[in-house]
């Protein structure tokens, strides 16, 4: 009876040193809560931090220089048969002259990060590595499903979504009929 009289008194304790702080750093620990809320307290996350709390080389705001350009590499050139298979890969039409301009201007602002020095800082495990994730439970909650879900789609093929690829424009129905009655599939 005492040591359960102790261990809610505990509880209550450490409940209202958490809820003043919302951060616990303790024994390489952290605490990933939202701000201050009872419900937020009780789904903590602790998670291990990799090897210190906090790297001096990262700044706690974010900052910003500009590179000049002879710190930099070369500018790209992208020959056509990269271009055609990114294409390919990523759906999206780049023939045109201000589309390979904008591929190279991107191109050319990625290069930055070549300047950066990372020496000493650890890489992420995840962009979302400091927050609580909420999830539902993956349980099925009703019956057969697929039909009802395909019939809200635009655009199926047999059982599957067809997603629209990127800035090309899709052919006809009678195209993609015609297509896929005379494919290999």
């Amino acid at each position: 009876m005492i040591k359960m009289l102790a261990f809610q008194t505990l509880r209550v304790v450490s409940l209202e040193i958490l809820g003043s702080s919302c951060n616990l750093l303790a024994n390489n620990v952290r605490s990933i809560t939202k701000r201050c809320s009872p419900r937020s307290l009780q789904s903590q996350i602790l998670r291990p931090l990799s090897s210190h709390q906090h790297n001096l080389k990262v700044p706690k705001v974010p900052t910003w220089e500009h590179v000049p350009e002879e710190e930099l590499p070369r500018p790209t050139k992208i020959p056509a048969d990269l271009v055609d298979r990114l294409e390919r890969l990523a759906l999206v039409d780049f023939r045109t002259q201000q589309g390979l301009e904008c591929l190279e201007k991107a191109i050319r602002f990625a290069d930055q990060l070549h300047v950066v020095d990372t020496s000493g800082v650890e890489p992420m495990d995840s962009v979302l590595e400091d927050r609580a994730l909420y999830l539902r439970d993956d349980t099925v909650t009703e019956g057969d499903c697929a039909e009802e879900l395909l019939k809200l789609a635009k655009n199926t093929v047999e059982e599957y979504f067809v997603a629209p690829p990127g800035n090309i424009p899709l052919p006809k129905r009678e195209e993609r009929a015609a297509i896929l009655r005379h494919s290999e599939f």
